[in-house]
C-alpha cells in the first residue's frame, strides 16, 4: 500500500486524527495536496492508532514517517 493510499483511506473516512512529523501536525487531506508525487508513491504501513511508517524494500517496517495524534 503507498503512503497515498494510506491518507486517502483516512481522509475518505474522515478519521478524527492529525498526523505528526515532529515538526508540525497535518490532516490527511492537507497532506495529499501537499506532498510531492515520489513521497505520495512510497511504501507505507499505517497501525491504527500509532503510526505510518515506511515499508523497505526488503519487506520491513522502516522509518516511521507520521505519529498519530487525536484531534482534540
Amino acid at each position: 500500500m503507498s503512503l497515498k493510499d494510506v491518507l486517502m483511506k483516512l481522509a475518505q473516512d474522515k478519521t478524527p486524527i492529525l498526523l505528526s512529523d515532529g515538526k508540525q501536525d497535518w490532516k490527511a487531506d492537507t497532506l495529499l495536496e501537499t506532498l510531492s508525487e515520489p513521497m505520495l508513491k512510497r511504501n507505507a504501513y499505517f497501525q491504527q492508532g500509532l503510526y505510518i511508517a515506511e515499508i523497505n524494500n526488503g519487506g520491513y517496517l522502516g522509518q516511521v514517517l507520521y505519529k498519530v495524534k487525536e484531534m482534540t
